[in-house]
Order: C-alpha cells, then structure tokens, then sequence
C-alpha cells in the first residue's frame, strides 16, 4: 500500500482509534475528523448532527472512512437515545459523503460504517450481503446510514459499507463488557444462548477496513465478521475456557429484558452472517477462531 492521506472520522472510537495506529504505523497521512476547532493540518472540524463539515481539509485524502456514531449498548433505548443511535451515523453519513462528493478532486473511496445489525434476527439461517433487511429499529437504522452515502455514489466515488458484527477487544463494544465478567468468575450464556453471535478480532476488523480501502473491485456491502460465527453458548464455553474461569451462571432472558429494555432483544437475538464477499476477495483472517480472537484481544 503506498503512502496515502486518509480521513477517519470516530477515530476516538475502539475500532477508529486502532485503525489509526495501524495506518500512522505504516507511514501513512491520517487526518481525523473532530467537533471542535481543528488544532492542526492532521484534524479537520465537523458536526454530524448540524450536518456540518470543513470540507476544505478533505482535500488531498484518498479515503474517507467514516465510523462515527454513539454507541448501541452505551444506555438503555429511550426514544431519546434511539433518535441519537439513528442520527450519529445517518446525518453524519450524509455530511460527509455530500462534502467528498463537493471536492474538486475526490476521495477515490468511501469506506462507510454500517452493521450486522443490517440482517436483523436470523435464527439458524447463515445469511450473506445478498439478504434483505430484517425487522425492527437497527435494521432500519442500518438502511437509513447506508443509503445516506448516496451523494458519493452519484458523485462516482467507490463506496463501500462495512457491515461490521461483534469485535472481541478489551477496551470497548461487548467483550469489554464480558471481559470483566469472566475473569471474575461470573461469565455464563445469554437466554438459552442458543442464538448466534457473528464476531471479529479487532486485530482482523482493522485488516478488513484496510483491505476495503485498498481493494479497487469492492463496492457496496460487505460483512466484517469471522467465517466462523458460532452460538453464544459455544462462544461463552471458549471464554470461559480461554480464561480458565467457570462459565456457569447464564443470564435469564427475563433479566436481560429487565436490565436492557428493547436493546435486550439484540442481545437474545440470533445473526449468523458470512462475511462471503470478504472471502471472494482474497482477504485472510488472521484470528478465524473465537479462542484466537480473545487471545488476542487479551
């Protein structure tokens, strides 16, 4: 990969925080998107809910990677919080693709984050960026956060959405919930824990942003999710397994939905999603394995 100049906007985030190391580290010019005045040619300013973008910083990136938006499971889903879920990622979006769309000379990619939350429940059935949308709030929102990169579609920007499952990583997202839990002896399943969890190492979820923003034939949807997604019985087994720690104390599902509220439904809901275009694509995982991946993450 040659020296580029690339624009990250949540670049404070778990995943937009390590992708930033990894292209510093590599040599490369990363410019990160901030809401406050910029305090050098390394930051550019915007606001994604004013829908406000100083587009004159973007000028020169080669990619655009926008992985901005409040977190899913930082609070219970009051309408309130569900309106800031949805705007974060769908006024940001738009904010950002129509300013690449407006540059003189454009970004040659457009990387923007979306999720598995796309697919909705699936239960048993392995589903791949070829399924339509399921029911309910994220799959709307994940609709909605899509559609709102038009501009730099229609501006002939390659646009491709990272539709990103469960990363295993300590500093943030489930497993920096779950972690704690484990290694205090209080780990176990969620409801039956017969539903399935699509994960990713961080270390790989990284990889993928990568090979998207390098890989010319990409465009449109594609999974960031290990091959191997596996039930969260199975994927607390390995926690506990990995940490040598009893995985014995599951969590009702009554419980769940008393503690979480709707977001419990997520939680207790079952997505088996294959990363197929990923694969086709020639990417390698580095951690396919979910006792790999919370090594690493460890």
């Amino acid at each position: 990969m040659e020296r580029t100049r690339i624009a990250v906007a949540g670049a404070s985030g778990l995943i937009g925080s390590a992708l930033v190391r990894s292209l510093t580290a590599d040599g490369h010019e990363v410019v990160r998107l901030v809401r406050r005045a910029a305090r050098g040619a390394d930051e550019v300013r915007w606001d994604p809910e004013e829908q406000y973008v100083d587009s004159a910083g973007l000028a020169g990136c080669d990619a655009v990677v926008n992985l901005a938006g409040a977190g899913v499971g930082d609070r219970r889903w009051t309408d309130a919080y569900k309106k800031t879920i949805r705007d974060s990622r769908v006024l940001g979006t738009a904010a950002l693709a129509e300013a690449v769309a407006a540059l003189d000379v454009p970004p040659r990619v457009f990387v923007g984050g979306s999720a598995i939350g796309f697919y909705g429940d699936t239960g048993d059935r392995a589903v791949d960026e070829d399924a339509p949308p399921g029911d309910g709030f994220l799959p709307r929102v994940c609709v909605e956060w899509e559609e709102a990169a038009a501009p730099a579609e229609e501006a002939g920007i390659r646009t491709v959405f990272a539709r990103t499952g469960l990363v295993v990583a300590r500093g943030g997202g489930a497993w920096g919930r779950m972690f704690p839990l484990f290694k205090a002896g209080l780990g176990g399943r969620m409801g039956d824990g017969r539903q399935y969890w699509s994960f990713i190492a961080l270390h790989d979820e990284v990889a993928a942003l990568r090979h998207l923003i390098d890989t010319e034939s990409l465009s449109g949807p594609v999974n960031l999710t290990s091959p191997q997604p596996l039930t969260n019985r199975e994927i607390t087994a390995a926690m506990g397994r990995v940490l040598h720690r009893p995985a014995l104390l599951p969590v009702p599902a009554a419980a769940l939905r008393a503690a979480l509220g709707e977001m419990a439904g997520d939680v207790l809901g079952s997505a088996r999603v294959l990363p197929a275009r990923l694969l086709e694509s020639g990417f390698s995982f580095a951690f396919p394995g979910i006792e790999d991946a919370v090594r690493a993450a460890l």
